[in-house]
């Protein structure tokens, strides 16, 4: 997300950095391009002008202009206020603070991704807050609409409200409440309607629930690839029936990210969660620092940690880890560290958290790199026996042939897969010869092929 606004600031930050000293021109100049890269990535005009004139008020004064590094000194600058923008330092979280059962409402346009949100929301608090969570559809208007939402209830392994023909919306959320208080209900996720346009019909169905239900939130979902859409729509909610949060979804197809800048500004309402991709736990807090950070090529490194914390298996990776230090690394092993990277989302994805990837974005996009190899990687070695997991060495032409059969990939894949473990295997046998001593005396040359390590005489 955020690639096209991201490529463009790095251009201008990189020319002021280049200098030694910046005039105001030089500042004004800049900002114009900040203005244009802002508009290009689909934030809302007002909201332009404002960040600008927050920046220039900054940036103008001997802050910048007297400092030792002025570029780096607005870069700064430019990330405060973008933070300050987003919403101000800190993830906002979801609020809890009600006598259960806790109603959360749930509203938004048809299409932006509500009723999956719904899903990924029950299951987030059942696994994070260990609250038993009861979702209940209140969409009478399409087709297999209640249908849907108690098929994704149960992939996220919470209970859905029973279906009864022919009730309206408020009587399906008193029955939800009831059904709640009656079973002991932590929090009831109430899915409401949505239509392909704004109109009083809708608002004025979600503002009887909302009466009814008295909601602890109610939570705007709005998909982030429609851009300035998305702030229009959520302006018209909030102005309509007020929203105490708003949730993203699609955070991980947006190049612009232009709605996620506009949010906070035209609506008053915090951005509290976003969706970042299809699967079910695909539902991330919003951090408006981390979210300036990687705008700003930056990374995100907290986020990769947590995500890291999140999907990786400890008890699993501190075994392997034992494993490869002692030089008993094989391709079943191989098989389970390509599993936990796989849970952590899209390789260019998990990249694009890292500082400084911004600059080579093309090379990682000529790479392709996906899942899909991890996932072809692993149908390979599970097309191999136990022994030529274990002893890779025996796998030869006629093996070769097999496996590449039985996993639908080519020799040239399983080549590629061998020479990349064989390569693994050689460095954890370096490290596991030299020592912990001995690595830091000697380097990281130490670990590379013979002919590749940089040589430390002096050129003639």
């Amino acid at each position: 997300m955020f690639e096209v606004l991201s490529d463009k600031l790095s251009g201008v930050f990189d020319r002021l950095r280049g200098r030694g000293a910046l005039s105001e021109a030089d500042v004004t100049e800049a900002l114009r391009e900040v203005r244009v890269a802002l508009l290009d990535a689909d934030v809302a005009l007002p909201v332009v002008r404002d960040f600008i004139a927050k920046v220039r008020e900054r940036a103008v004064g001997s802050e910048v202009l007297a400092s030792v590094t002025p570029g780096q000194q607005i870069v700064k600058i430019v990330n405060d206020v973008m933070i300050e923008a987003l919403g101000g330092e800190g993830a906002v979280p979801l609020n809890f603070n009600a006598a259960a059962p806790i109603p959360i409402l749930m509203v938004g346009l048809q299409g932006s991704g509500k009723t999956t949100t719904s899903g990924k929301l029950g299951r987030r608090i059942r696994e994070r807050l260990r609250r038993k969570v009861l979702l209940a559809s209140l969409d009478t208007q399409r087709p297999a609409a209640q249908l849907q939402l108690a098929q994704l209830a149960e992939q996220a392994g919470v209970p859905s409200l029973p279906i009864v023909a022919g009730e309206t919306p408020v009587q399906i959320a008193n029955r939800a409440m009831d059904v709640a208080r009656r079973e002991g209900f932590d929090i009831v996720i109430l899915d409401t309607a949505g239509r392909l346009s704004i109109d009083e019909t809708l608002m004025e169905e979600v503002r009887q629930v909302r009466a009814a239900t008295n909601p602890a939130e109610t939570l705007l979902v709005v998909d982030a690839m429609t851009g300035q859409d998305a702030v229009n729509t959520a302006k018209a909610f909030n102005d309509a029936v007020g929203v105490t949060g708003i949730v993203m979804t699609r955070m991980d197809g947006d190049a612009r990210g232009g709605a996620a800048l506009s949010m906070r500004a035209i609506t008053g309402a915090p951005i509290k969660l976003v969706g970042v991709g299809e699967k079910q736990d695909a539902l991330e807090d919003f951090h408006p620092e981390r979210v300036a950070g990687r705008i700003l090529g930056q990374g995100d490194i907290l986020g990769l940690v947590e995500r890291a914390s999140e999907t990786i298996d400890r008890e699993e990776a501190e075994k392997l880890t034992a494993k490869m230090m002692r030089g008993k690394f094989d391709l079943e092993d191989y098989a389970s560290q390509l599993r936990q990277i796989g849970k952590m989302g899209s390789l260019s994805g998990i990249l694009g958290m890292l500082p400084g990837v911004g600059k080579i974005k093309a090379q990682i996009e000529d790479a392709k790199l996906d899942t899909t190899i991890l996932k072809r990687q692993a149908a390979i070695i599970s097309s191999m026996t136990p022994k030529e997991r274990r002893v890779p060495d025996i796998i030869k032409a006629s093996r070769k042939k097999r496996i590449a059969s039985g996993s639908g990939t080519s020799v040239q894949e399983v080549n590629r897969l061998l020479k990349q473990f064989d390569d693994m295997s050689t460095m954890m046998k370096r490290m596991n010869k030299l020592g912990q001593k001995g690595l830091m005396r000697h380097g990281l040359s130490a670990l590379m092929p013979k002919g590749m390590a940089p040589s430390n005489r002096r050129p003639y």
